[in-house]
């Protein structure tokens, strides 16, 4: 059994027919109010969905807009940190095509000690020994799916899991391990990778002195 196949069967699954409004119980034991996750928007996903992401959505509002289960998103740091938590931090590699995901990528890698490639990410950078860019990693992060495709490609092509912040309307079929999240918004990518950044730090029994306004890029 491998990393994600040892994580997976320590979780309980998660049921898309969990509440928004968490009970008073899930309130203690979420890694930050519930409130935080809505007023970042982390739960807002888009007009579209994927049947691999149904799952993880609570409902559908009126607007057409599909809303993600906020406790999910809450389970799956926490499991995705766990996860990570397994590895090198400096063989973790995080990218980011997304604009708004760059920044909070970028501390991310630098709070735990892993590599960041933001921006237009160039084909072959984990395939092709012969780039001056060329890097192995022991794992891969992904802010979206659809914009780090290439990212995806060599991943799965070299046999490295992939860890990926998924909407409503991605697919996931080479994801390895799915937090469910609004990945195109400045807030909600800035409270996820700083309560992942937190988690990792804090499973590694490491240093975390960062707070989330130093995850937040500026408009």
């Amino acid at each position: 059994m491998n990393n994600v196949e040892e994580i997976e069967a320590e979780n309980v699954e998660i049921s898309a027919e969990t509440p928004v409004e968490a009970t008073e119980e899930e309130k203690t034991t979420s890694l930050i109010p519930i409130d935080e996750y809505l007023a970042a928007g982390v739960h807002i996903g888009t007009q579209q969905k994927t049947e691999d992401m149904m799952k993880f959505v609570y409902r559908v509002r009126t607007d057409g807009l599909y809303v993600l289960d906020i406790q999910a998103t809450d389970d799956r740091i926490r499991l995705c940190a766990n996860f990570l938590s397994k590895y090198d931090p400096a063989k973790i590699l995080v990218v980011s095509a997304r604009q708004y995901g760059q920044f909070p990528a970028k501390i991310f890698a630098k709070a735990i000690g892993a590599k960041a490639m933001v921006g237009r990410f160039i084909p072959g950078t984990l395939t092709n020994p012969a780039l001056e860019r060329f890097f192995e990693p022991d794992v891969v992060i992904v802010t979206d799916p659809t914009g780090d495709a290439q990212v995806i490609k060599e991943a799965v092509n070299t046999g490295i899991p992939v860890v990926a912040l998924c909407d409503t309307n991605n697919m996931t079929s080479n994801i390895d391990l799915v937090i469910p999240t609004n990945n195109k918004g400045r807030k909600a990518l800035s409270l996820v990778y700083w309560l992942l950044a937190r988690e990792v730090s804090q499973n590694n029994d490491s240093m975390f002195t960062y707070d989330l306004e130093k995850f937040e890029a500026s408009i």
